[in-house]
């Protein structure tokens, strides 16, 4: 290796080093910050404090209720991953699969859908839900979960995703299912599905990280104190007129832990999906 190589090589590490220091810089100031007290902490202190299982304390013994709301975001964020990649999976599988006059048109008016501003869409959607509270279908209503899981469940992106996906699936194993008897649904579930299980991960972790920070939305259609998600009660500490900081660290940290979690264990899944291996 000549002199210029190694120069070269010894830029690139210290380059590849302060990014790197970079992207993990607010990890360590959230884990240094939930052992130190406000003071430090808004005094930009990096150093670890004693206040630890005081901060905690105060997380979990406050009004907000912190310990309902981490299980009211696995509820909507568990339920919500399930339906959404069986739903826009069966969607993806069909659109490729299925061939009619209508489809390629029926497909892009949904990819045009991608376009639509949420913010648009906000008040229609909380019209609607708020029509069917007091009725016999008030459980569709506005103020509960379904409200908040069903808009998420038959994403155009993820309808997308599962149809690229699928192009690269065999269609031979389909027809060959076809001549042996196996129903269509069977196809689906016992061909199509098991081999396409790392785009299964990928668009698992990417829709349970969704709803799982989810705010704009909840935040409109959640409105009792104890239907509130993770997003929200960490909203509600950030907005008193004192916020415990140490205490919102706290917080913040158990609230990254989860997705954090599922990415390192689905990593390689997740990566072979994105990519689309089908095996």
């Amino acid at each position: 290796m000549t002199t210029k190589d190694k120069i070269l090589t010894a830029l690139k590490y210290v380059l590849l080093t302060v990014l790197a220091f970079i992207s993990i810089f607010p990890f360590l100031f959230m884990i240094t910050g939930m052992t130190s007290t406000s003071q430090d902490i808004i005094a930009g202190k990096m150093a670890f404090g004693g206040e630890f299982f005081t901060n905690m304390s105060n997380l979990f013994n406050n009004n907000l209720d912190f310990a309902k709301a981490i299980q009211n975001s696995f509820f909507v964020a568990v339920i919500t991953t399930v339906v959404a990649l069986f739903i826009s999976s069966a969607a993806g599988y069909g659109f490729e699969i299925y061939k009619t006059k209508a489809r390629n048109n029926l497909f892009n008016i949904l990819l045009l859908s991608m376009m639509v501003p949420f913010a648009a869409l906000m008040i229609p959607l909380f019209k609607m839900f708020s029509s069917l509270s007091g009725t016999a279908f008030s459980w569709m209503g506005i103020d509960t979960f379904f409200s908040v899981i069903i808009t998420s469940v038959a994403t155009a992106f993820l309808i997308f995703f599962f149809r690229q996906n699928c192009k690269s699936f065999p269609k031979d194993m389909v027809e060959a299912a076809r001549v042996d008897g196996v129903s269509e649904i069977g196809i689906f579930f016992k061909v199509f599905m098991p081999s396409i299980r790392n785009v299964y991960a990928a668009a698992a972790i990417l829709t349970f990280m969704n709803a799982w920070n989810a705010y704009m939305w909840p935040l409109i259609s959640l409105q009792s104190p104890d239907k509130r998600t993770i997003p929200l009660v960490l909203s509600a500490m950030g907005a008193s007129y004192t916020p415990d900081y140490g205490m919102i660290m706290c917080a913040i940290v158990l609230a990254t832990l989860p997705t954090a979690i599922i990415f390192f264990v689905m990593q390689k899944q997740f990566v072979e999906g994105m990519i689309g291996s089908v095996k």
